[in-house]
């Protein structure tokens, strides 16, 4: 059975937990009575002096927080993944400084708490594999109905994908030093409604990195253009570019599948620092970067060892991927713009979901009550996984 603590109280201005009513009655009056948060930096100040909170004290606590963040002395399990939660608005999408701020602002001008939005987010599709109640029922599930057909289909989706890449690489406009192939397809872990290929293609053409920042932009736009006036533009649907990539879907093997495709260049210069093995001064120098565009370039070069890692793994592993990725797709509700979307990427360990998300409350919600299903029945959780009603 799972482990519930003793009850506790939460206040919800700073998180704490408080054994009695009294005890968090007392704590509010003697900390937050008087005292709202600052919608830019998040630091509580007096309700009455909000004037004299200057734009310098702003920078000084924002800066100071991103100091102690990558100071910390983090274990590599907590290194990677997000931190903190992001701090705009679920419903309008307004910034806050801290994420006291913004469940405030949800509550008084949405009437929206996180719980409700959180149920909103849930629903299970009734052939779900939570049901299973036996190894075997899943065993057969992620042979049947996850891992990507074998045989000729295969092998001819193989040489598609080949051939596509080679006419990439031919029509690059810049010489190409190193070319790094990821994505589901690469690393094992496609399913059969999904697969993406990742191409990150190096050249020292770049005069530097933001040489490469400022133009890949006009780069993608020539590749497009060649694409789109090349023999494959049947089998091509180009898809919204991004500033660093640019995406298309490619149908291979009689239009019968497809996968998605991510084209990204990067400065050479990158690859060659990785080859040297001074990777741990390559992961200082990422987690020091405050330049968000700066940090995608970084990334790309770190493609390869996520490949070496994932296709290194057991097919258990693998699989166990594909299910979550199955998970994602089949317990939460379809986003609206009431219920706007969030980002989860269980493959790769360097993207920080919380950038681009809300929702760590949907994602425990869902768990929650995944973990209710009669899969889970009987199962004990141990250290690390254990699971509490008190998030």
């Amino acid at each position: 059975m799972w482990h519930l603590k003793q009850k506790s109280y939460n206040c919800e201005r700073c998180g704490n937990d408080f054994v009695s009513r009294a005890a968090l009655k007392y704590h509010f009056h003697a900390k937050h009575l008087g005292r709202v948060h600052c919608e830019t930096c998040g630091v509580e100040i007096l309700r009455e002096v909000p004037s004299h909170h200057s734009e310098a004290e702003h920078g000084m606590v924002l800066a100071n927080n991103q100091r102690s963040c990558w100071n910390m002395n983090l274990k590599r399990e907590t290194k990677f993944v997000a931190v903190g939660t992001a701090t705009s608005c679920r419903m309008c999408c307004k910034r806050f400084g801290s994420v006291h701020a913004r469940e405030h602002h949800e509550k008084q001008k949405h009437h929206f708490t996180a719980n409700k939005r959180a149920q909103m987010a849930t629903k299970f599709k009734p052939d779900s594999f939570l049901e299973y109640t036996t190894p075997l029922e899943i065993k057969i599930f992620v042979e049947e109905k996850l891992r990507p057909i074998l045989g000729a289909v295969r092998l001819a989706c193989a040489s598609d994908v080949e051939g596509i890449i080679a006419f990439i690489k031919e029509m690059f406009p810049l010489p190409i030093t190193d070319v790094i192939k990821g994505g589901s397809y690469i690393k094992g872990t496609d399913t059969q409604d999904f697969s993406d290929v990742d191409i990150v293609l190096f050249s020292k053409a770049f005069a530097s990195l933001e040489d490469c920042q400022r133009t890949t932009p006009e780069i993608l736009e020539e590749l497009g253009s060649a694409l789109i006036k090349s023999s494959w533009t049947n089998r091509l649907v180009l898809q919204k570019r991004t500033k660093f990539s640019l995406r298309f879907y490619f149908k291979c093997y009689k239009n019968h599948h497809g996968h998605s495709f991510d084209i990204m260049p990067c400065d050479g210069v990158l690859a060659s620092v990785l080859s040297t093995g001074l990777k741990e001064s390559f992961y200082h120098k990422l987690y020091l970067c405050s330049d968000d565009d700066k940090i995608q370039l970084y990334t790309m070069a770190l493609l390869k060892y996520q490949v070496e890692f994932v296709k290194a793994s057991t097919a258990r592993v693998k699989d166990f991927i594909r299910l979550m990725k199955h998970w994602f797709k089949t317990s939460f509700a379809e986003p609206t713009e009431e219920n706007k979307p969030f980002v989860l990427d269980p493959v790769n360990p360097t993207f920080n979901v919380c950038e681009n998300s809300n929702a760590w409350d949907e994602v425990a919600h869902v768990a929650r009550r995944s973990l209710l299903k009669p899969l889970f029945n009987g199962i004990t959780a141990k250290e690390p996984w254990l699971f509490t009603n008190n998030w």
